[in-house]
C-alpha cells in the first residue's frame, strides 16, 4: 500500500474540491471510490476530509466562489511565503494569500500565467494525502495549457520543477522523479474554458468505474481509452460539473 508520511518540496501532495452541494458530492465519490468523510466542523468551514482504508486521500467542501466546481491540486512547499513571492514575480496572480489553516498547515492559491489555478501547501499537522497511487486515491495532476513554454517557465520558477517527457507532453520532475504532466490544450476545448489542472484518481478497472460513475450521474467526456505503454484512462464530469479523471496503469506510469 503506497502510504505517505512526508513530501518533498515541489511534489503535489493534496487535492480538494469546492462544490455547491458537498453532501451530494461526498455521496457520489463515496459510492464511486469507497470514500468515508469526516466533517471538520463549523470552525473549519465544514471542510470534509475523505479517507480510503482509514487513510486521508482528499477533501470536499462548500464552494467558495460562484464559478463551476473544480478539483484543486496542492503542491507541497518548504516556505509558502517565498513561493508566493516567486509566483508573483513569475507573472502569476495570488488569488488567496498565504494563510494559516489552524494547526494543519499554511496554504495559498495562485493563478498561473495562462490562467490555470494551482495551490501550495506548507504542512503542519496535515502532511497531505496519506495514501496515493492506488485505486480510489490521488495519482496524477495534468495541466492543459494554451502556451506550453510559458507554463513550463512559470512552474520552474515557482516550484523549481525540471522537465522531461516530450514536446507534446512535458513531464514535471523533482529530483529526477516525474510528479505531473503539462500538455497543449486540445483544440476541441471551448475557447472560453480556462486552462486547468485535471486531477486523476486510480482505478482498478477504468471501464467499470466509468460505467459506475455514469450510473451515479456523471458524464464521460473522454475515453475510456488506452495510452500506449502507460495505461488506460477516462475523463469525466461529476454530477455537479467538476472535471476529474480515472487511470489504470500498466506499471510504466510514473508515480504521482
Amino acid at each position: 500500500m503506497p502510504e505517505m508520511t512526508r513530501y518533498e518540496h515541489g511534489v503535489p501532495s493534496w487535492v480538494d474540491i469546492g462544490t455547491p452541494d458537498p453532501e451530494a458530492g461526498l455521496g457520489f465519490y463515496a459510492e464511486l471510490f469507497g470514500w468515508e468523510g469526516q466533517d471538520m466542523g463549523e470552525d473549519a468551514g465544514h471542510y470534509t476530509i475523505v479517507s480510503k482504508a482509514g487513510k486521508q486521500v482528499a477533501a470536499i467542501s462548500p464552494a467558495q466562489d460562484s464559478g463551476p466546481p473544480r478539483w484543486t491540486t496542492y503542491v507541497n512547499v518548504d516556505d509558502l511565503d517565498a513561493v508566493a513571492k516567486k509566483a508573483e514575480s513569475a507573472g502569476g496572480t495570488v488569488l488567496v494569500a498565504p494563510m494559516d489553516v489552524m494547526t494543519a498547515g499554511r496554504m495559498a492559491i495562485f493563478q498561473d500565467t495562462t490562467g490555470a489555478v494551482i495551490a501550495a501547501w506548507q504542512p503542519g499537522d496535515h502532511i497531505g494525502a496519506q495514501l496515493v497511487n492506488e485505486a480510489g486515491a490521488f495519482i496524477w495532476s495534468e495541466l492543459a495549457t494554451a502556451d506550453l513554454a510559458k507554463s513550463k517557465a512559470f512552474y520552474s520558477e515557482v516550484f523549481g520543477w525540471e522537465w522531461g517527457g516530450a514536446d507534446e507532453y512535458a513531464e514535471a520532475q523533482v529530483a529526477g522523479r516525474t510528479v505531473g504532466g503539462v500538455m497543449p490544450r486540445s483544440p476541441d476545448m471551448p475557447p472560453e474554458a480556462p486552462d486547468q489542472w485535471l486531477v486523476y484518481f486510480g482505478a482498478a478497472d477504468v471501464d467499470a468505474d466509468a460505467k459506475k460513475a455514469t450510473d451515479l450521474g456523471a458524464t464521460v467526456i473522454a475515453g475510456p481509452t488506452n495510452i500506449p505503454g502507460t495505461g488506460r484512462f477516462a475523463a469525466l464530469l461529476d454530477p455537479q460539473g467538476a472535471a476529474f479523471a480515472i487511470f489504470q496503469g500498466t506499471g510504466d506510469h510514473p508515480d504521482a
